[in-house]
């Protein structure tokens, strides 16, 4: 069902066969990381590991970085097909390849080649949520940072060598209400120089890793104070780095959903072959509400994930013509796709896990999975249903938040090289 020409293989690391290719080629893998990681709360080191091999993190980086220099729809392709097999490694390689070309995007080219040539198998995380304590960043005399402070739901942290914190700056012994939130940057560290604090256990998306990551006087190397995640103008080419960071970070959150009800739809065919209902003399299959609802269920699926496609090709069209940025109207129709998208996608996995009768409700059951995660990737903020209201606001004539205008938002633009 693609409706992308696919990447080609990584030149570079010899690797063989597209991105698609290659995710079919490790699917048994997946499907025992994904079922170790339930336990674990986050992904077994040899899936990473086989996942690494196979350039997983490094699709969406460009070429002279090792990486494939993935378009946006091709992400949401990629990400959709890891994810129909399993939503937990779907979601930490959404994470750690959405980091790791960000972070390409916002460092000097030179340092970004000793970041990822000299070490082909890094992985990046960042960000933090709700709970987070504030962190803060002070200057040190050789020109680095300390950051303290905390940062939650830091998927793929246990994967990753370098995590980015938010931090603004603040002289010795001041807290947060000193800082000038115009000094906020996403601070770069080393694994060495943070803590990983188990706080994740949850239902949906149970094996991402999401703990959170504590930050003690931790530094930031001189060579790295500059370094930001997105910068503006961009390195590179491909139009991705001058799409705003909240459409970025919402179209590989809705590739998440759209795999989960792939995944379901797929899991429900499979059992209605062999089920035969309580009482019923005949298999699920030939039930007509099992006919109705599963065609209704495709039906919502396809139309969803035409509208992301169609709307991130539009977004491109117009980078690739010129803008700088994606104008103000096509970001809001980008943003409404992503955020019907992973809505539609939950409603269908939903629909399809009652139609399958009590044992769905099984651990063992695929479907009870995607239940959990088809839930916990429509939470997410920015595919979440609270944003309809900011979209139906502007659709009704209101003003367009920062969020939403092509922009980027508070603290959420791009860093603009001088």
């Amino acid at each position: 069902m693609s409706q992308v020409q696919p990447i080609g293989s990584n030149n570079m690391y010899g690797l063989e066969g597209t991105v698609l290719e290659r995710v079919e080629k490790l699917r048994d893998v997946i499907v025992e990381g994904g079922d170790k990681a339930q336990e674990m709360r986050r992904l077994p080191d040899d899936c990473v590991d086989a996942m690494i091999d196979e350039g997983l993190f490094r699709f969406a980086m460009p070429r002279e970085l090792g990486g494939e220099d993935a378009s946006s729809m091709e992400t949401v392709e990629i990400l959709e097909a890891i994810t129909a097999i399993d939503a937990s490694v779907g979601w930490n390689v959404m994470l750690g390849s959405e980091i790791n070309a960000m972070a390409a995007g916002g460092m000097d080219k030179d340092l970004a080649k000793e970041i990822y040539l000299d070490n082909p198998r890094v992985i990046m995380c960042g960000g933090g949520g709700t709970g987070s304590i504030p962190a803060t960043a002070v200057q040190t005399a050789d020109g680095g940072f300390e950051v303290t402070g905390e940062s939650t739901f830091i998927s793929g942290c246990w994967n990753s060598e370098w995590c980015f914190m938010p931090a603004p700056v603040v002289e010795e012994g001041q807290d947060i209400t000193h800082a000038d939130p115009t000094t906020t940057r996403m601070r770069f560290m080393h694994k060495s120089e943070w803590e990983i604090l188990d706080t994740w256990d949850v239902a949906g998306l149970r094996g991402s890793g999401s703990h959170t990551v504590k930050a003690v006087k931790s530094k930031v190397r001189p060579e790295h104070a500059n370094v930001d995640l997105v910068a503006m103008p961009p390195h590179y080419d491909n139009p991705v780095f001058r799409i705003p960071i909240p459409l970025r970070l919402s179209y590989n959150k809705v590739a998440i959903a759209l795999g989960v009800a792939r995944g379901a739809i797929d899991a429900f065919v499979d059992l209605a072959h062999n089920k035969v209902p309580m009482l019923s003399p005949s298999k699920l299959m030939d039930r007509p509400i099992a006919q109705y609802r599963v065609a209704e269920a495709e039906a919502k699926y396809r139309a969803a994930r035409a509208y992301v496609l169609e709307a991130m090709s539009e977004v491109e069209d117009e980078l690739r013509a010129g803008a700088e940025m994606p104008s103000a109207g096509t970001t809001q129709n980008a943003r409404l796709a992503c955020i019907f998208g992973a809505n539609a996608c939950m409603e269908v996995v939903d629909l399809i896990h009652n139609t399958a009768g009590t044992s769905a409700s099984y651990m063992k059951n695929p479907l009870e999975r995607r239940l959990r995660d088809a839930h916990g990737a429509a939470s997410h903020r920015w595919v979440s249903h609270p944003l309809y209201q900011d979209l139906g606001a502007i659709i009704l004539g209101h003003e367009a938040p920062e969020e939403f205008a092509g922009t980027g938002g508070p603290g959420l633009g791009a860093r603009l090289k001088k």
